[in-house]
């Protein structure tokens, strides 16, 4: 099935995971503080992290950001009693693939992690990707515009990814919230505009005529892929 890397300091909920995820055969990898976390994901290439945030020596919030620098494709779910609308707006600026809240239901997060893996192993966009003007490449995690480099985030570069993968569809607000951000449900769809009017100040040649990060009124968005004449 593949491999699980738990990184939680409550040795109680650490059993409880590695039975959860060892019953429906997935190997697992375990670590009780943030260090020791990183340091088995790079060594071990997990297929995706359990990460609590309260952790010693590297908070979990670290922990993530660096685990999607270097992995932005490894799907991080994240466990935590922190549940306020601010916590899960940041997790989601810094990459994060799910959240859920303590106390949890085994069957939910199983569910929500395998949901995490799917999406990873559906992707089969090439590396480098070329729209207009723009270079992506999503190996490095590095987009040049006119041949200068833009700087984007780890989530603006998953919801670039997710565009590309559909170009030309319609894709709603609530589908963008459960594809890119993995929220079967959010407070409020004005996290997908500010993100797409974030991508089209970076991106687009003239962000308020937008060629490529198109409005559908009443519906959502549409990515345009135009090549350069």
């Amino acid at each position: 099935m593949g491999t699980i890397l738990v990184i939680e300091d409550d040795a109680r909920i650490l059993k409880a995971l590695q039975r959860l995820f060892t019953s429906e055969g997935y190997e697992i990898r375990s670590a009780t503080n943030g260090r020791e976390g990183l340091e088995l994901a790079s060594a071990s290439t997990p297929d995706a992290v359990v990460l609590d945030l309260m952790l010693p020596e590297v908070s979990g919030r670290e922990v993530c950001r660096s685990l999607k620098q270097s992995f932005p494709d490894m799907p991080v779910v994240i466990l935590s009693a922190i549940s306020e609308v601010a916590d899960k707006v940041l997790l989601l600026e810094l990459g994060a693939d799910d959240y859920v809240t303590k106390p949890f239901s085994p069957r939910e997060l199983l569910a929500r992690v395998q949901a995490a893996i799917r999406r990873t192993k559906r992707s089969r966009l090439r590396p480098n990707v070329t729209f207009g003007d723009v270079q992506v490449d999503f190996a490095r995690m590095r987009a040049t515009k006119n041949g200068r480099q833009v700087v984007l985030t780890a989530h603006e570069f998953k919801l670039l990814r997710f565009f590309l993968e559909n170009p030309e569809r319609v894709l709603s607000r609530e589908e963008l919230l459960i594809e890119v951000w993995g929220y079967n449900s959010y407070p409020t769809t004005r996290t997908v505009d500010n993100q797409i009017l974030k991508l089209r100040q970076k991106l687009e040649e003239n962000p308020a005529n937008p060629v490529h990060f198109c409005t559908v009124h009443g519906a959502g968005y549409r990515f345009v892929q135009m090549q350069q004449e």
